[in-house]
């Protein structure tokens, strides 16, 4: 990739913006003990500081790179520059044109891209870039489509335009364009800051110098303030650099040009062998170099830039305009485009979809065969027999969709990001992802309900086929509602899959099927009323022994008397018909109820580091 020879073009539209710390330290509090009275008590805390006293600068212009060995705090250093570390947590200051930081601001006007790439890996190249330009960007389909078209030009991606992201081995794309696709979802927007953790990590030699020559492009052509993290860099890749920020154990050992460091190496005594570039040598003797506290050796050396001073004077006093803060769509808009990227992830998940529907299916046809015909027998043996049936479909339902839990973790780090970033409302994601599951949850539904319950032979009617049906679709939205809830709580997948499994059995076992409700402890009362099973099982018994139908149908006979009828039964059981509709209510209520908790739990732990 040929680089310009040109400098930035003058008068661009857009401020430049340098990035300052001054005394910038960040602490570690180990030795957390947890007390039963004041909850989490910090006794005996042991403090250890990842970064202390930092002071280093980032220009216009050029790509600042921060190195040193592992360990040294370069991903916290960058984290804290793109606020994702809570400015509470952090001591001294991170300057914006010699203003202090709004984190808030600063995120939606810059862009990070973090060591591992986050990206659905269903979708294509094209329409990865898409999507981002159509939540980062107004103008509508149009402009994004221009924007995306002229990035993906500059990212050197138009021959992968059509094919899809995936992982590893699951025939995607290499990992150096899976690199040019992150940096470019974060450039759909044009920010004049870019913040990049590990540019080159787990890239071959050509592909990373490909990824810093795109960067180094960018700075010339359009004077974008770059600030990366890299480990050990090649000679080519070292020679891009403009600026460099060398850390050891949370310090900062050199702030400067290469030549700088090059030149304090000399005089701390040392010879750079020809093998070996200046960065790796740096890093062998880091304990040789002493800690830079002030300006005094650098001004030595460095020969001040005044070529963005002009502007940086005119635009350190300016205030982030409002529009900057805002949305770039309204709530309705963001639902759409969010409700077409979740469609296309789920028809493209052929685990998730094909097999969820042959299941459904499959799983009708075989409990239809296993209780064939069983709806019209008599006897007491007859009715525990539709009675398991109920409770095993519900069993089956409400078990069925927390299978959807990995899929829901893999969002959630993409939605930690693009809202961090101010792409979208919290609120706008939760309803795209309930409304793109209603109807594939009652395709679902009805490919179960079908066959299940004319082979079973329950209650003869349209009416009562279509109840069940919506009880079926209540049930797996109920579920459904639950995953998400908790898998927005969870820290991960065993976690995940332990919490849910156990608090379905408990729904199961408090639900009344196996314990009456009167026979349930008064302290564990409150998981009857919170079972997810108690409803619509009650809904199922009512619509199959309730109504007038119900009241003329017999359960049980003796000879010619009939001992027992569906109306008789239902009160044994403690069932009132009034409750077939208001328990439908409840399930709502449920549903409902898990997406709210699922936004709030998504709203808090987003605003921990937004804040």
């Amino acid at each position: 990739m040929e680089l310009p020879a040109k400098g930035p073009v003058s008068g661009h539209r857009k401020p430049p913006y340098r990035i300052e710390t001054k005394n910038l330290s960040y602490k570690l509090q180990l030795g957390f003990e947890f007390n039963w009275v004041f909850c989490w008590n910090t006794l005996n805390q042991a403090t250890t500081y990842i970064l202390k006293d930092v002071n280093c600068e980032a220009r216009p212009g050029e790509i600042t790179a921060i190195a040193g060995p592992s360990g040294a705090g370069k991903t916290t250093l960058l984290e804290i520059l793109a606020g994702k570390i809570s400015s509470s947590r952090v001591s001294g200051q991170v300057l914006v044109n010699s203003r202090p930081i709004n984190a808030k601001h600063f995120r939606r006007l810059s862009g990070y891209v973090s060591q591992e790439d986050a990206l659905f890996q269903l979708l294509t190249v094209e329409e990865t870039l898409m999507y981002s330009a159509l939540l980062r960007l107004r103008g509508g389909r149009k402009e994004a489509a221009y924007r995306v078209r002229v990035l993906m030009k500059e990212l050197g991606l138009d021959h992968v335009a059509d094919s899809r992201i995936g992982e590893g081995s699951s025939h995607g794309i290499s990992g150096g364009e899976r690199r040019r696709v992150s940096i470019g979802v974060e450039l759909v927007h044009d920010p004049l800051v870019i913040l990049i953790d590990e540019p080159t990590s787990g890239l071959d030699s050509a592909s990373a110098l490909d990824v810093i020559s795109l960067l180094k492009s960018m700075v010339v052509h359009q004077g974008k303030t770059i600030v990366l993290t890299i480990h050990q860099p090649g000679f080519r890749i070292l020679e891009l650099f403009d600026r460099l920020v060398l850390l050891s154990n949370g310090c900062v050992l050199h702030n400067g040009s290469m030549k700088l460091l090059e030149d304090r190496l000399k005089l701390s005594g040392h010879f750079i062998p020809r093998n070996i570039n200046v960065l790796e040598f740096a890093i062998d003797v880091t304990c040789t170099l002493v800690i830079q506290t002030s300006e005094t050796l650098n001004n030595r050396f460095l020969i001040k830039d005044h070529r963005y001073d002009h502007d940086l004077r005119i635009f350190q006093n300016n205030e982030i305009g409002e529009d900057s803060l805002s949305y770039q769509n309204s709530v309705f808009k963001e639902v759409l485009i969010l409700g077409q990227r979740f469609c296309k992830n789920i028809f493209r998940t052929k685990q998730l979809f094909a097999t969820r529907i042959i299941q459904a299916l499959v799983a009708g046809l075989v409990l239809g065969s296993i209780f064939m015909n069983v709806g019209n027998d008599l006897g007491q043996v007859a009715l525990q027999t539709q009675s398991g049936f109920f409770a095993f479909s519900l069993t089956f339902l409400l078990s069925s969709t927390t299978e959807g839990l990995p899929i829901f973790l893999q969002e959630r780090r993409i939605f930690m990001r693009e809202t961090s970033r101010g792409a979208y409302r919290v609120s706008s994601y939760v309803i795209a992802n309930t409304l793109v599951f209603l109807p594939f949850l009652l395709m679902v539904g009805l490919l179960y309900t079908t066959p299940v319950y004319w082979m079973v032979g329950l209650k003869h009617n349209i009416y009562a086929f279509l109840y069940f049906a919506l009880v079926v679709w209540m049930v797996v939205l109920m579920s459904n509602s639950f995953t998400a809830c908790f898998s927005a709580l969870v820290p991960n997948f065993i976690m995940g899959t332990s919490v849910i499994a156990g608090l379905m059995g408990s729904f199961f076992l408090f639900s009344g099927y196996f314990i009456m409700k009167e026979n349930i402890p008064n302290y564990w009362i409150f998981m009857h009323y919170l079972s997810l099973f108690k409803y619509p099982f009650e809904c199922f018994m009512i619509n199959e022994y309730g109504g007038d139908e119900g009241r003329r149908r017999c359960l049980e006979s003796e000879g010619a008397e009939c001992k027992l009828y569906g109306a008789g039964f239902l009160k044994q059981q403690g069932f009132i018909e009034s409750q077939k509709w208001s328990n439908l209510a409840v399930m709502l209520g449920f549903i409902i109820g898990y997406r709210v908790l699922c936004f709030l739990i998504l709203w808090c732990r987003g605003n921990r580091t937004r804040n």
